[in-house]
């Protein structure tokens, strides 16, 4: 009796195993067919790698696009002129000098010119290299070189309030780049705070409140003539409290020269930190490309007034001569942030030197 029992048993456990094992097989079928089915849509590997590869081809040629239309005035001083010099078959000595008063012409700078085309002479030499082609991307190659060096993007730290005081003088767009910050980082995701710290036009308060209303965001702002220090304290409380990811402080344009006034921003600096001993944790200086090489002594004076962590480079669709930028990064070496073209809010894009370079040869826009 026992004997049949087992027997039984073993034949039920043996239908169990057979069932299971069917079942696997026409789940691994199922498996595979589904699979076969995805890689027939897709595409296979190759496809799918050129498929996000012409995706992000895609991308960069409308920034560039977008990129050489706001920049058409410095495209055309400085882009097309120099591309006019390397239209011949071979590169001739006296081109060189030519290449070196059109970067002067386009506000490059005697320095950094000076740089580029006697780097451009020794490579040029050193490996043989006299095709106009050869030697055009040589020079492009050595501007993307410059500018690599300062392009170094905002990295913000994970803290609550991440706080940026920005500071410039006046008339350089201090008010819109921080409008436009604004969107930039709500478009991350992040809540914002702004400090109304200009207090000493009522016009800047109630533009940075409209800046505000725009981008849905708190701004702590007091009457005219109030103590800038005083609102920007109380801005990083609430701030603070309220958890807020970014704050970001308007102040007054000052003259790089004014020596009480620069001393103002050293007393705002000492204030926020009162709250946040790391604070503020960016010093944004706004520069406008139209004002040439009197920017660098600005970024120079405030530099070393209040340490520089970052610059924006503003209004570069309004001038021909925004080869400034080449001799910013060479001279001052702090990173460049963002560049900003235009009045609307969206006309803020993060600096990169490659697309910048590419942007002023590029032919058709």
């Amino acid at each position: 009796m026992k004997s049949k029992n087992a027997d039984a048993k073993i034949c039920h456990e043996r239908k169990i195993f057979k069932d299971n094992e069917l079942n696997n097989v026409f789940q691994n079928v199922k498996t595979n067919k589904n699979l076969n089915n995805l890689k027939n849509s897709l595409g296979n590997e190759e496809n799918i790698k050129n498929r996000s590869l012409g995706t992000q081809h895609l991308k960069k040629n409308k920034i560039l696009s977008i990129l050489a239309e706001k920049l058409l005035k410095t495209k055309n001083s400085l882009g097309s002129k120099i591309q006019l010099l390397f239209s011949k078959n071979k590169i001739e000595q006296s081109c060189y000098e030519d290449i070196s008063n059109q970067l002067l012409m386009s506000d490059v700078g005697v320095e950094t010119s000076r740089e580029l085309v006697n780097s451009l002479i020794r490579e040029s030499r050193l490996k043989k290299i006299s095709d106009s082609k050869d030697v055009f991307e040589l020079l492009k190659k050595n501007m993307i070189n410059i500018l690599k060096k300062v392009e170094i993007p905002l990295n913000i730290i994970p803290k609550k309030p991440f706080s940026i005081l920005v500071v410039g003088i006046n008339g350089v767009g201090k008010t819109s780049m921080i409008g436009k910050l604004t969107r930039y980082f709500k478009n991350q995701g992040k809540s914002v705070m702004l400090a109304a710290g200009d207090t000493f036009r009522a016009a800047a308060i109630d533009q940075l409140k409209i800046l505000g209303e725009k981008n849905l965001v708190s701004v702590i702002a007091r009457q005219c003539k109030s103590d800038p220090a005083s609102v920007i304290f109380d801005a990083c409380e609430a701030a603070k409290s309220k958890k807020i990811d970014i704050l970001i402080a308007d102040t007054a344009g000052r003259l790089h020269n004014n020596i009480d006034l620069i001393e103002e921003l050293k007393k705002i600096k000492r204030v926020m930190k009162k709250i946040d001993s790391s604070a503020p944790d960016e010093i944004i200086l706004v520069l406008d490309a139209c004002i040439g090489q009197n920017s660098i002594k600005q970024a120079k004076i405030f530099n070393e007034a209040l340490g520089i962590t970052g610059l924006a480079i503003t209004k570069l669709d309004g001038t021909a001569k925004g080869g400034i930028i080449f001799s910013i990064a060479n001279q001052l070496s702090i990173p460049i942030r963002y560049i900003s073209f235009g009045e609307k809010l969206s006309d803020l894009q993060d600096f990169n030197s490659e697309n910048f370079v590419d942007a002023i040869f590029l032919k058709d826009i």
